[in-house]
This record gives C-alpha cells, sequence and structure tokens, in this order.
C-alpha cells in the first residue's frame, strides 16, 4: 500500500517561507510526474507545480511563478515545494500528487497540509 506523507505546512506572515516535504513510502515504481496541488475555500484545487521525474523538467501556475521551486530526490521517492515571498492568496490546503505507469496508470494522493498567509 503506498502513502504520501505530507509535512511543512503551518503559519507564516506575508513575505516569509516554508518548504513542504511529501514522501512515498511503500512500494512504488515507474512514478512519472511528482506534483504540488492547493485547495483554497470555496475554490477548486489547482495544479501549483510539477516535475517530471525522468527529466527534471518543471512546470508553474502563473501565480508562484519566480517565488515557489519544486524539487525531488529520486532515491527517497520525495518531492519538496520551497516556497518563498509569500502571500496571503497563497493561503490553502497543499496535496501531494504523484503518477506512474507499471502495467496500467496509477496516481496517489496525500493527505493535505495547511498553509495560511498572514497579511
Amino acid at each position: 500500500q503506498v502513502q504520501l506523507v505530507e509535512s511543512g505546512g503551518g503559519l507564516v506572515q506575508a513575505g516569509g517561507s516554508l518548504r513542504l516535504s511529501c514522501a512515498a513510502s511503500g512500494s512504488i515504481i515507474g512514478i512519472d510526474t511528482m506534483d504540488w496541488y492547493r485547495q483554497a475555500p470555496g475554490k477548486q484545487r489547482e495544479l501549483v507545480a510539477r516535475i517530471f521525474t525522468k527529466t527534471s523538467i518543471t512546470n508553474y501556475a502563473d501565480s508562484v511563478k519566480g517565488r515557489f521551486t519544486i524539487s525531488r530526490d529520486n532515491a527517497k521517492n520525495t518531492v519538496y515545494l520551497q516556497m518563498n515571498s509569500l502571500k496571503p492568496e497563497d493561503t490553502a490546503v497543499y496535496y501531494c500528487h504523484i503518477m506512474g505507469f507499471i502495467v496500467k496508470l496509477y496516481d496517489y494522493w496525500g493527505q493535505g497540509t495547511q498553509v495560511t498567509v498572514s497579511s
């Protein structure tokens, strides 16, 4: 059974930084992408950042470009999200997500971690 365990959320003042971590436990191979999504109250879940594990190519939502950085440690099946210059509008529950293909497509979600940015 695969589990994604997130950590690093919390309360921070505007302009501050946080680093989120997501570790995949259990037997898992063939991960293609590792993502961070977020969902603010009353809003749809949105993709914040994605990294392709084989090429290290990254994609970011326009709203976080230049402020957030996604990285991963393939050996540890861990993905990170460094968040700098945080704004109150970054307040949301952040979810880790992985997707891959072994025989068939699979994906897993983390339980979410709250990030609150005060003004």
